[in-house]
């Protein structure tokens, strides 16, 4: 327990708990350059995170019924198969299939058969699902605008810009 720092009260703002968490990597040997970045985006997204988890709550969806209309939205009115909704929410296809029967239920997504292939299943966000996403983006955008108030438009734009490039990055780290 030598050298270990004594349990302190907690900061009460997001920037005094933003600067306390650098303070405490950077005396761990980080770079200070590196964790300014990597805990300021960690704060957000857990910020975020906690808004559209209550957001979700309030539009009577599950996580991964929202990741279900996203992946439909996504593809642009193109119907899509429950493999690739499996896939992409990294769920089994027997989750899948009782996902999107509640979901069916719900008048959210409408199931039908591929014309082009009589075994397999096509699903699609109906009108109702489709306007479900929209408010729920139009909803959203209300909140991330506000947590990007502080910065002008050029900024944002520059910031956008940088955090393109650690995604691009990210790739490379992957292979």
């Amino acid at each position: 327990m030598d050298g270990m720092p004594t349990a302190k009260r907690r900061p009460s703002s997001a920037k005094q708990r933003y600067q306390e968490a650098v303070a405490t990597y950077v005396a761990a040997g980080g770079d200070e350059s590196v964790q300014r970045v990597i805990t300021a985006v960690n704060s957000l997204t857990r910020k975020l995170d906690q808004w559209y988890a209550r957001q979700l709550v309030d539009l009577d969806l599950s996580p991964g019924e929202w990741a279900v209309v996203t992946e439909l939205a996504k593809a642009e009115g193109q119907p899509v198969t429950p493999s690739r909704l499996a896939d992409a929410g990294n769920v089994a296809a027997s989750s899948m299939t009782h996902r999107l029967d509640k979901m069916t239920e719900r008048g959210l997504v409408r199931r039908s058969p591929d014309p082009d292939n009589r075994t397999r299943v096509l699903v699609e966000l109906t009108d109702e699902g489709w306007q479900l996403f929209v408010a729920a983006v139009r909803e959203a955008n209300v909140v991330e605008s506000d947590v990007l108030a502080g910065l002008t438009k050029s900024q944002r734009s520059a910031l956008a810009d940088l955090l393109e490039v650690v995604i691009a990055d990210l790739d490379a780290l992957d292979t």
